[in-house]
């Protein structure tokens, strides 16, 4: 029973067949979508298994402290192949996101042996790794008799790969030769544009190509469509509030957060450049952006696309993938769009957050850990959660090539990978790298709810912010 369709995804497996033969040939056996998934994972999990020692922890647990997240949901609906793979047990907590960075902070800082692996932001290695909390994953990636010889480290995409190690040096580049791989990359998010097709064409409008274009289509779209706002952004006194369009479109026209000179760091956003990138962005804001802006997060800025009271958004692509699900009352509406905000660049320059995994420093079983950490990030299982279940963005090449998860796009999402492979070259962290990124991020989120509030004239809240944060920056020697 299913011997031919057995037989062809071996042939492919083994590489004797490209993915658009192997998808013909399943759909031609009748095969369903479904029961292909099913039986690709199961000869994959086996093929994995051929020639490398899955088993040499079988009896062995794990725990794990996860972020509620499809990303979680994807992995505990696959868990049972990574058990079947390798006798390993896995057991885990799961805490909703507005809990879960202090759940893992409080456990790392008293060097509990409770997790062995977490999830977690690249950004939170800059503390975590020279706080001594977490692992070098380079010890595990280098050794050939720990690592499945089909990992394939170098599949990871460049710049969110290079983005997830760091030497440690305030201010010096991210994926540096002596840089320390603190965490393994799971899944990500680039910035680009969500739109709203219908309220687009109903006014007449083409999606914008860079922030000029933007600032006049988020204002025709709202004075054309009655009760919408034109463009959702993020706008709490947060460091998130920085990190995603607007670092982004920031970081295209060539502008940093700090600058490095001799060794010290200095702030950077109070020069002509980016007073007149400001200006723009807070006209932007006032003219049409949501009237409760300084409150929306990411899930209000996901959740206003999705219920049609706001006609685009410039944010993490995955909110507009989930905003595009069969739930929200937009669904089947939106479209996607790379962005470049400089009219003068010559594709977008996206700012990411990558959800990535960890090995705690204080693991009882890191090499049993590592098993589970090599199995989440590997090609089978990201196949699997991104043709199967909601695991986007994935964050090897292979998988945005396969035809299953661009079938899956193209029928879903449309214009969804065409605006990732565009953005994806351009795609890495742009902050620079620092023990004080949290809290002067979070600053620059407060001048800028000053700046649209009225409260403080634009040239005046870069002035006064860049000298707050040369002032805490030399407090920390860093200056």
């Amino acid at each position: 029973m299913l011997e031919r369709e057995t037989d062809t995804i071996s042939a492919f497996l083994a590489g004797r067949m490209d993915r658009r033969e192997l998808l013909s040939r399943l759909g031609a056996f009748g095969l369903t979508a479904t029961s292909a998934g099913v039986l690709f994972n199961r000869l994959a999990s086996q093929a994995q298994a051929a020639d490398f020692d899955w088993k040499r922890h079988q009896g062995k647990s794990i725990k794990l402290l996860l972020n509620k997240h499809p990303y979680t949901d994807a992995m505990i609906a696959n868990l049972e192949n990574f058990r079947n793979l390798t006798g390993i047990h896995v057991s885990y907590d799961i805490f909703s996101e507005n809990v879960y960075f202090e759940e893992l902070t409080a456990a790392l800082s008293l060097h509990s042996n409770e997790y062995d692996a977490f999830m977690t932001g690249a950004y939170m290695t800059w503390t975590y790794g020279p706080a001594g909390w977490v692992k070098d994953h380079n010890e595990w990636l280098e050794d050939p008799t720990k690592t499945n010889p089909h990992f394939n480290w170098e599949d990871m995409l460049p710049g969110v790969r290079r983005s997830c190690a760091w030497n440690g040096v305030p201010g010096a580049p991210l994926g540096s030769e002596d840089a320390k791989q603190w965490c393994i990359p799971w899944g990500y998010e680039q910035n680009n544009l969500t739109y709203n097709a219908e309220m687009f064409e109903r006014v007449g409008v083409q999606p914008p190509t860079n922030l000029d274009e933007m600032i006049d289509a988020a204002a025709a779209v709202q004075a054309g469509n009655e009760g919408v706002y034109g463009i959702g952004v993020r706008g709490t006194r947060s460091w998130a509030t920085i990190h995603p369009g607007f670092l982004s479109a920031y970081a295209n026209f060539g502008e940093k957060d700090l600058e490095l000179v001799d060794g010290k760091l200095s702030a950077a956003m109070n020069t002509d450049e980016s007073r007149a990138f400001h200006h723009k962005w807070v006209e932007m804001i006032r003219q049409s952006g949501a009237p409760d802006w300084s409150s929306q997060t990411w899930y209000k800025v996901g959740a206003d696309l999705g219920a049609g009271r706001s006609a685009m958004i410039y944010d993490a692509d995955i909110l507009g993938y989930f905003a595009n699900g069969s739930d929200n009352a937009m669904a089947g509406e939106l479209r996607y769009a790379p962005f470049a905000a400089n009219p003068a660049a010559s594709a977008p320059t996206p700012n990411i957050w990558i959800w990535s995994l960890a090995m705690s420093a204080f693991s009882r079983d890191p090499d049993a850990t590592w098993y589970f950490m090599q199995w989440a990030t590997g090609f089978e299982h990201s196949l699997f959660g991104a043709s199967k279940k909601d695991f986007v963005n994935p964050v090897r090449q292979s998988v945005w090539d396969s035809d299953l998860f661009r079938e899956k796009l193209r029928h879903n999402y449309p214009g969804y990978a065409e605006m990732h492979d565009v953005s994806a070259p351009g795609a890495s962290i742009k902050f620079t790298p620092q023990p004080l990124f949290f809290d002067l991020t979070t600053e620059w989120a407060a001048t800028l709810q000053r700046m649209v509030a009225g409260k403080v004239p634009v040239d005046e809240g870069l002035d006064e912010l860049a000298e707050s944060m040369n002032t805490q920056l030399a407090a920390a020697g860093l200056r």
